[in-house]
């Protein structure tokens, strides 16, 4: 049910009413630029920069957070703290109404991703102590399931008030979309109580010297052994690459098709609903191409995929004779596509490539903080090329590079017979 909770924000938040609207409400007729904090910035850009910000200091945390989560017995408290921090920076965001108060728009989304990554950590830290080894991989399907099913429960109600004001008493666009943001914020706060009065209180470990710093420790010897498994290096440094490249798209998508396009806001959150869906069957599509010809080449067509749809939001233009919206959606269903199964099969193409050991938490710390790395570095490129170069397009196109980078250094891992196996094996 925390999923149920929590999904609301990525859905919403991230991915297609926040984006839409900080653009609506920092561009005018004349000019996209704002001033923030002493600096004038592209407006576009600013919102990467603050989930760059958002997502550097996750990185830096998330190892300080997984001690805690495994040693300090205290679960539940700060889990309660991190949800709380991000249900009421996502409620915050109702005040964010123009450019005088974007600060708090700033402020409010970078809370709020930090809110939402950092409940994150200790609510999967939960799993082994509310269900069996036999139960964990339904316990844990169940609640993606319910995430999916109750953020988009939250996001079609949204959208019936932006698209049919006349059934909420004529209210205006804008005050229906930060009205959107407030009950996400409730929405996200209420039903955690759920979980909160359910879960048990854990027990404190032992660890030796202070567990604060353990997590730190344990990176740097994961970093060391990584010397030791050359192939597991290689897919890191590739996933790291081509990872960089599907956040980011994942982030500014909508940013592109807002800012680029000039679509509507209500087409723009349709497309976010169409990707949703086929995202479920693409996950199994690529689920059945792993079982034939493995990890690796599914993977390799996935990442290939990325890059021709990279492609094709920079050659999506009316001067090259193209309808904008119908191709937009067009690539928007062929993210969908590829977008779950990527992520998918990269955890258990990583997994099937560790060593034999019994501190898999260390290594998929290491994992996850590559992920955040990638996700920093990824959203900071796309904002500054599209500071320097005044088109959000140049910008695909640097992502699209990055993609050709990652099947590159994918195709150097090398063939392994174990990789073809069957991913719900690991």
């Amino acid at each position: 049910m925390y999923d149920w909770a929590n999904s609301a924000y990525s859905l919403v938040i991230t991915s297609a009413l926040f984006p839409i609207y900080f653009h609506s409400v920092t561009t005018t007729d004349h000019s996209n630029l704002v001033k923030f904090l002493g600096r004038t910035y592209n407006s576009d850009s600013l919102q990467t920069y603050a989930i760059s910000i958002a997502f550097l200091f996750i990185a830096a945390i998330n190892p300080l957070l997984s001690s805690i989560a495994d040693y300090s017995g205290k679960k539940k408290k700060f889990m309660f703290f991190f949800s709380t921090l991000g249900a009421v920076s996502c409620a915050s965001l109702f005040f964010f109404d123009s450019l005088s108060t974007l600060w708090i728009g700033v402020l409010g989304s970078v809370l709020a991703a930090i809110g939402y990554a950092g409940s994150i950590v200790f609510y999967n830290g939960f799993l082994p102590e509310i269900a069996e080894t036999k139960d964990q991989d339904k316990v844990s399907a169940k609640g993606f399931a319910l995430g999916y099913i109750g953020s988009s429960l939250l996001l079609i109600f949204s959208l019936t008030m932006i698209l049919f004001p006349q059934w909420y008493g004529g209210i205006e666009k804008g005050f229906a979309i930060r009205l959107a943001f407030l009950l996400v914020g409730c929405w996200w706060f209420g039903f955690a109580q759920f979980s909160f009065s359910r879960l048990p209180d854990s027990g404190q470990k032992e660890s030796q010297g202070h567990y604060l710093l353990n997590g730190y420790h344990e990176l740097q010897k994961v970093w060391g052994q990584l010397k030791e498994t050359p192939r597991l290096q290689k897919f890191l440094l590739a996933f790291f690459f081509y990872n960089m490249g599907v956040q980011t798209v994942m982030y500014v998508a909508t940013l592109f098709g807002a800012g680029e396009l000039k679509l509507d806001a209500s087409i723009l959150i349709v497309i976010i609903l169409i990707i949703q869906f086929v995202a479920i069957g693409g996950a199994f599509l690529f689920s059945s191409l792993s079982k034939k010809r493995g990890n690796l080449f599914a993977l390799t067509a996935a990442i290939f995929i990325w890059t021709l749809v990279c492609l094709g939001a920079f050659f999506c233009d009316k001067k090259y004779g193209i309808d904008e919206q119908t191709m937009f959606i067009g690539l928007a269903a062929v993210v969908g596509l590829v977008m779950g199964g990527i992520q998918s099969m990269s955890r258990s193409t990583y997994s099937k490539l560790l060593p034999e050991t019994k501190d898999h938490a260390s290594y998929f710390s290491f994992y996850d903080v590559c992920d955040k790395l990638g996700t920093v570095l990824g959203t900071v490129v796309f904002g500054l090329i599209n500071e320097l170069t005044g088109s959000m397009r140049n910008s695909i196109l640097v992502l699209a590079s990055f993609f050709l980078v990652g099947i590159v250094l994918l195709l150097r891992v090398g063939k392994q017979p174990r990789l073809a196996a069957v991913a719900d094996e690991n």
